[in-house]
């Protein structure tokens, strides 16, 4: 079988690494991919929202399974890209239609349909320009501290925590009189802040049945002991400590059975990944949001952790054969640090030289923001560059590997957390 992964990231990496030995593989293609995917794959000159072009290399190349890494092709439409050509519609793809990417793509959406089918969540209500006024009433009454969340794609920036009113107030004219995210922003969640500690659970579906992934812990923020910017995630731990299995059945029989079926209830066959992000609130889960793909850099704690054959289980998916896979899942922890470019997430340089990365060993580097210069030595070209992942039958042991590993890959203005982790140790003691 041949297989094209879509996107550029350490998700993608990931992907490429777990699935590139299978027997099942004949070819491994990436679009547009990075130096790490060119090692074990063949990398395409292509974006991932360029349909024609990705429809192009599906048939030269004769590609009979798509994976989708962003969310981004998602909400735009590709599997109904597919869907809608005869030439393409052989063509198997891991990701769901437009219908379904709307859990990620709308946060007034996801919202109503968590309340239309039950599923735990955070008190809300949406507003757009033309309900300014009763927006602005609400937020005058409301609980300290509000969230409030553009609706539509914001790269992660869309989501502000004010701790005033005064604050949340001005928020929310921003972005909804001054465009700050965009089309994104063009309606507004204000939504109940939860109080508790985050994970996220990854579930797998064929559109009937389904396989839950290990879950994970992310770091979001770039200054140690989570304070400063958001970032796309300085690192990630699997499994989580605070996640028993009575509050993961919990979660399966209140969020992931309610939400599965609510979509069966809706007409949405839904072929993919369910990213649940969830708070911990005294242990009952409430979801914070959905997202339609995997989370990076969740990914590279969650695959390492996967024993059984990838591309099988991505076949299965495709096939709606999934209940009959049997997922294999290693019970030691995985801990990846994200190493990143100086400045980041605001402006830095790319094109900045990478050594010591031959040097990492013990542990699964995969390349994100990276690409080859004209010297064919790897080179910087994002603001995340690398996540290193250390697996360990301890979690101290993984965070020693990972972060060691951090340490030996230099570049200029590298920067990463020292304390991934390092909360999860003093949850366990």
């Amino acid at each position: 079988m041949n297989i094209l992964i879509l996107g550029s990231g350490g998700r993608e990496h990931a992907f490429a690494w777990k699935i590139a030995p299978s027997p099942l593989c004949d070819n491994l293609f990436v679009a547009p991919g990075n130096a790490g995917t060119a090692n074990i794959a063949t990398n395409l000159s292509i974006t991932y929202n360029d349909f024609e072009a990705i429809a192009d290399a599906v048939l030269e190349n004769n590609v009979e399974l798509v994976i989708v890494g962003p969310e981004e092709p998602l909400v735009n439409g590709i599997v109904d890209y597919f869907a809608s050509r005869p030439d393409l519609s052989r063509i198997k793809i891991i990701g769901p239609n437009k219908a379904g990417a709307q859990l990620e793509g709308s946060k007034d959406f996801s919202k109503q349909f968590m309340q239309k089918y039950g599923i735990p969540t955070a008190s809300s209500r949406t507003f757009t320009a033309e309900t300014l006024t009763d927006g602005l009433k609400y937020l005058e009454s409301h609980p300290l501290p509000i969230v409030l969340k553009a609706d539509g794609l914001a790269a992660g920036k869309g989501v502000i925590i004010a701790e005033k009113h005064a604050e949340a107030e001005q928020a929310f004219k921003e972005m909804l009189l001054d465009g700050k995210f965009g089309e994104a922003g063009n309606k507004v969640v204000i939504e109940q802040f939860l109080k508790g500690i985050e994970l996220s659970v990854f579930v797998l579906t064929d559109g009937e049945h389904y396989k839950i992934l290990p879950e994970a812990k992310d770091y979001k923020r770039i200054g140690e002991r989570d304070t400063g910017l958001n970032t796309g995630g300085m690192g990630a731990v699997s499994p989580v400590p605070f996640a028993d299995a009575n509050f993961l059945k919990k979660v399966e029989e209140k969020v992931v059975k309610p939400t599965l079926n609510g979509l069966k209830s809706e007409g949405i066959k839904y072929v993919g990944f369910i990213f649940i992000g969830l708070m911990n609130t005294k242990g009952e889960p409430y979801v914070i949001e959905y997202n339609v793909r995997m989370g990076d850099p969740e990914t590279e704690v969650v695959i390492p952790r996967i024993q059984s054959d990838f591309a099988m289980l991505m076949a299965s998916t495709a096939k709606g054969t999934l209940n009959d896979f049997e997922l294999q899942i290693s019970p030691q922890t995985a801990v990846t640090t994200v190493v990143v470019s100086g400045g980041y997430p605001g402006e830095y340089e790319k094109g900045k030289v990478i050594s010591g990365s031959e040097k990492v060993e013990d542990v699964f580097l995969y390349h994100a923001g990276t690409t080859f210069n004209g010297n064919t030595e790897i080179v910087t070209n994002g603001g995340r560059v690398m996540a290193l992942t250390g697996l360990a039958n301890s979690l101290e042991n993984a965070v020693h590997k990972s972060q060691r590993a951090a340490q030996a890959v230099q570049f200029e203005g590298k920067y990463f957390r020292h304390d991934i982790g390092v909360d999860l140790i003093r949850y366990n003691d």
